[in-house]
């Protein structure tokens, strides 16, 4: 039976408390696209997708209008560009990004997927063309997002990789610095990266995915941090039993949209992405739940016990309410996409250093932090380094996206606008990583990959 109590209830968490859909996320297999003819490959990669995702962004408007649920965005994920380029040597493999771009200008998505490599044990046929055209491939495009996973608890880490990758960010900084180092802002680097994470820019659809599928990530950090000032005297038990429940009623409605999305589009559900994404939007913040628990500014001390019972607690929520919980799931950290964590890093209560210590009880890394840009590629790549450490011991998914501000330095901010957000250029340590890096070579997997 309905309930007119649960009905209002949700009415006020859309209309007050920010609860929104984050994305729908339609993954997209091109397998069925490989072809050693660059040109025929490009041709079937955009007709499938205009064919699966074509009618993904009308679907997702007439579902908001349906029951009154904002989905804030709709994106498209493909297999990772490597493993379909890699059947055309010596060909450029920007073509393939030039395609996704049309494909998701025609689509009418916010962003697409997918230009993305997996190379944690090692580099196969395609990895590293695909890698060093990164910079360039985002500079040319508005839409594309890109990913590269070069850690794992199975496989350790690979510090070629790492090396490469602390590069590669800082020329796609460089590449777009007329539009504020935008492209940095499109590129993830992951450790033990999730197959079916429907968030960008981190989002490409894993090989064991079905030929299509509709992965949703909900928000709703607005309704946490609510429903927890409504407990001011609460012990912290009880206030990880509110964070539950209410994780619990954002979940439903993410299953909700999700599977009347499948249904509508004539593609399986896959799973709901439990994760509190913020947003820069006043009351959106995950740091403001933090500060509501109790402490005066997130990154203060008892920030990581406050984001670790937040996070487990959202997680025990969810999955009480679906049982097809996926991706990330836990409390995002991003920087610049987070009023309060903003708020933090402008005053100083907020390091890198702590934000590191942050991600290892949490969703899902070091996200969306500027720094300086002069800051070396071999220390970017010493922070990848660092944060795939903490994934691949913990047997979790961690990730980097840094932004090098070229041409400004620590204290002063840079500005993305939108969801993007806006950030303080953060301090880094000046001391050089550089012989570490260079040493090159595979961090052996830990003792827990040894679990056969």
């Amino acid at each position: 039976m309905l309930n007119t109590n649960d009905i209002l209830e949700t009415i006020k968490m859309i209309q007050e408390e920010n609860l929104d859909i984050r994305t729908i996320t339609m993954g997209i297999s091109l397998l069925d696209c490989i072809d050693s003819d660059i040109d025929r490959a490009c041709e079937k990669i955009y007709q499938k997708i205009m064919k699966k995702a074509g009618s993904l962004v009308k679907t997702g408007e007439e579902i908001e209008k349906k029951y009154g649920i904002p989905i804030i965005n709709k994106r498209i994920s493909v297999t990772p560009i490597a493993i379909v380029s890699a059947a055309c040597p010596g060909k450029d493999p920007v073509q393939f990004a030039l395609t996704l771009e049309r494909a998701a200008r025609d689509c009418g998505v916010n962003f697409i997927g997918g230009y993305s490599a997996l190379v944690q044990k090692g580099f196969s046929a395609g990895d590293e063309e695909l890698i060093r055209s990164i910079p360039r491939a985002l500079s040319l495009t508005d839409h594309v997002c890109s990913s590269v996973n070069i850690g794992s608890t199975k496989t350790g880490i690979n510090l070629d990789a790492c090396k490469i990758m602390g590069e590669i960010v800082r020329q796609a900084s460089e590449m777009t610095a007329d539009r504020n180092c935008i492209g940095s802002a499109k590129l993830v680097v992951f450790c033990n990266a999730p197959e079916d994470n429907p968030f960008m820019a981190g989002a490409f659809h894993g090989v064991g995915e079905p030929d299509c599928i509709i992965n949703v990530g909900v928000s709703g950090p607005g309704v946490v941090r609510a429903a927890l000032a409504k407990a001011p005297n609460a012990n912290i038990t009880e206030v990880a039993d509110i964070i539950k429940k209410t994780a619990f009623k954002i979940t439903r409605m993410g299953q909700l949209v999700g599977t009347e999305a499948g249904k509508m589009l004539g593609v399986p559900f896959g799973i709901v992405d439990l994760s509190l994404a913020p947003t820069p939007a006043v009351g959106d913040s995950v740091a403001h739940i933090l500060e509501e628990i109790g402490l005066e500014r997130c990154g203060t001390h008892g920030t990581t016990a406050t984001l670790a019972m937040l996070n487990d607690a959202v997680k025990k929520g969810g999955v009480m309410a679906s049982s097809k919980v996926g991706g990330l799931s836990g409390a995002f950290i991003p920087v610049t996409e987070d009023a309060g964590m903003i708020d933090a890093a402008r005053c100083g209560s907020l390091s890198l250093e702590k934000l590191e210590a942050m991600t290892a009880v949490c969703s899902v890394g070091l996200d969306m932090i500027v720094v300086p840009g002069d800051t070396p590629a071999d220390t970017i790549a010493a922070i990848i380094a660092d944060e795939a450490a903490i994934g691949m011991v913990n047997s979790k998914t961690t990730a980097v996206r840094l932004i090098p501000a070229i041409g400004k330095k620590s204290g002063e901010e840079l500005d993305f606008g939108g969801l993007l957000g806006y950030g303080p250029i953060m301090k880094i340590n000046p001391n050089s990583s550089s012989k570490f890096i260079s040493r090159g070579g595979q961090i052996p997997a830990p003792m827990q990959s040894l679990k056969n």
